[in-house]
């Protein structure tokens, strides 16, 4: 079922929340979204995790594997999305964005990351793809 959903143990989700904190403490909020992917891109190597930057997600119109533009920030171990925002206040638009990643791709779990807050608790939501 797709929906905000409670943590749960997942290690790989943990890594990436891990290294999230991280990059929060370390920069603060403030910054422009694309200075927070790099560095969570940064913290995740140091955690030897595998993950894709801009990774395309193509829509399936008739059939057919379209290319509209669509990017995830980051895709992590193959089957985590991690969508990174830093804004004033996440609004329904960047859920639907992650759910809509989360059918489109079959992953199994998403993170919406707001580094806009004080701190990244208040900013952080986590998602279920349709096959959990």
């Amino acid at each position: 079922m797709n929906g905000m959903v409670s943590f749960q143990a997942d290690p790989t989700v943990d890594h990436i929340i891990g290294a999230a904190i991280e990059v929060h403490r370390e920069l603060g909020p403030g910054l422009l979204e694309s200075a927070y992917t790099t560095c969570l891109a940064y913290e995740l190597l140091q955690r030897k995790l595998d993950f894709f930057r801009e990774a395309p997600v193509p829509v399936v119109y008739k059939g057919e594997r379209i290319d509209c533009g669509y990017r995830i920030d980051l895709l992590v171990e193959g089957d985590v999305i991690v969508e990174v925002k830093s804004v004033d206040a996440l609004l329904p638009i960047h859920t639907a964005q992650v759910l809509t990643y989360l059918r489109l791709t079959g992953a199994r779990r998403a993170l919406l990351l707001n580094f806009n807050g004080v701190t990244l608790k208040e900013g952080l939501r986590s998602y279920l793809g349709q096959g959990n």
